[in-house]
């Protein structure tokens, strides 16, 4: 199958899934958004291939035109990076057209909130999300945000989001905690140091046989999205709520511009909260002492401080200190992660 068909059928698939009627077939629903998803997996490796041909045609056309020994130079080490690169996302190619998908040890879920001490608790919630964001770029991973709420002063009052690579979720599995930072916040005129917190929840990504939703279980709502966006926000219903019956649970996304989008969005959300759901339910009926012992390592106590004055961070499960906030927080987290697989897994 040619990339131009791969490209109609998608097209095809976006007039289909605009289709309000497909919101009562949750079953077609589903079955088209998984083809969606194969198929954007399949364009964006085939045009990632498409640009590094065209690096590689403009380095070999300046190897044989140009005379400069530095220039040459700089062509050769740009041409054999480029043929690795290319290789590489062939053999990813290869890899999606004959259905090797990512197990659900490459997907991790991350859910973080602001917890005690206020706007600054949101601050050190949207560090910890760029702390997270770096490590994931620095490792090749795939980061998508589901969804978020912001403070005016930048932070977040909670973010959910899904990482994508290999062995995501096992690098990342033990985040999950209150994480607690110890600094003197922007907004402090005196200069004395406060402690806020925040918590992290790491899940890996649900897997269809363990969420079942039905189509008549489900009200879905549209509504004006509001917040940032200009005027654009309030020009039509682009914000989606959907309402779980049988539990409760309602889940909400207006964060992108399209109906189909925030459905999506709200859909991955409301799997997520199910989820969680799930497995709260089934840590209930653990014996009471161990059960004690779960909520006390997961929701209660800290399991990392980051000492600010002092340029430190603490592991308290580990026992164990880095120094080099700033570094660890705009993504050098793999000494962290390496060193808690070794000691907790």
């Amino acid at each position: 199958m040619e990339i131009e068909e791969f490209r109609k059928e998608y097209k095809e698939l976006m007039k289909e899934l605009s289709n309000p009627e497909l919101f009562s077939d949750w079953a077609k629903n589903e079955e088209i958004s998984k083809r969606k998803v194969f198929l954007e997996k399949i364009i964006n490796s085939y045009e990632k291939i498409e640009k590094i041909n065209k690096e590689i045609k403009e380095s070999r056309n300046l190897l044989s035109s140009s005379k400069d020994a530095e220039l040459l130079a700089l062509a050769k080490t740009d041409l054999k990076d480029l043929e690795e690169l290319k290789e590489h996302e062939e053999k990813n190619l290869k890899k999606i057209l004959t259905g090797v998908e990512e197990d659900e040890i490459n997907t991790a879920i991350i859910e973080i909130r602001a917890g005690a001490g206020g706007e600054e608790a949101a601050l050190f919630a949207s560090d910890l999300f760029r702390m997270y964001n770096s490590y994931a770029a620095k490792k090749n991973w795939r980061v998508e945000v589901i969804d978020s709420s912001k403070t005016d002063l930048g932070g977040l009052k909670e973010v959910v989001f899904q990482v994508s690579g290999e062995n995501s979720f096992d690098d990342l599995k033990f985040e999950g905690g209150v994480h607690r930072v110890q600094r003197i916040p922007t907004t402090e005129k005196s200069g004395r140091i406060h402690t806020s917190t925040a918590t992290v929840a790491v899940l890996p990504k649900p897997k269809k046989t363990d969420i079942k939703i039905k189509p008549d279980e489900l009200k879905i709502d549209t509504y004006r999205a509001s917040g940032p966006g200009g005027q654009y926000v309030n020009k039509r219903e682009s914000a989606i709520r959907v309402t779980h019956i049988p539990t409760g649970i309602v889940v909400t996304s207006q964060n992108q511009r399209s109906q189909l989008s925030n459905k999506e969005n709200a859909m991955k959300l409301l799997e997520i909260r199910l989820y969680q759901k799930n497995i709260e339910e089934a840590v209930s009926k653990i014996q009471e002492k161990r059960k004690e012992q779960i909520k006390a390592a997961e929701r209660a106590e800290k399991i990392r401080t980051y000492n600010f004055p002092q340029d430190r961070i603490t592991d308290h499960r580990a026992k164990k200190s880095w120094h080099g906030i700033e570094g660890i927080l705009s993504g050098d987290l793999g000494k962290i992660t390496n060193f808690l697989k070794k000691e907790l897994g």
